[in-house]
């Protein structure tokens, strides 16, 4: 869902902006990263992102 804002990703995962914001925060947290810009770099150098 890459370039997507909160709301959309939201919106195509049936959730709430609010609920889709907490899961990234999450995400960040356990990945040691503070943005999507991070997560997107960190999940491009480990391939799993294209």
């Amino acid at each position: 869902m890459a370039g997507l804002r909160t709301r959309e990703i939201a919106e195509r995962l049936f959730l709430s902006p609010r609920t889709a914001e907490t899961h990234l925060s999450r995400v960040y947290r356990k990945l040691g990263v503070s943005s999507r810009l991070a997560l997107s770099d960190l999940l491009r150098q480990a391939g799993w992102a294209g």
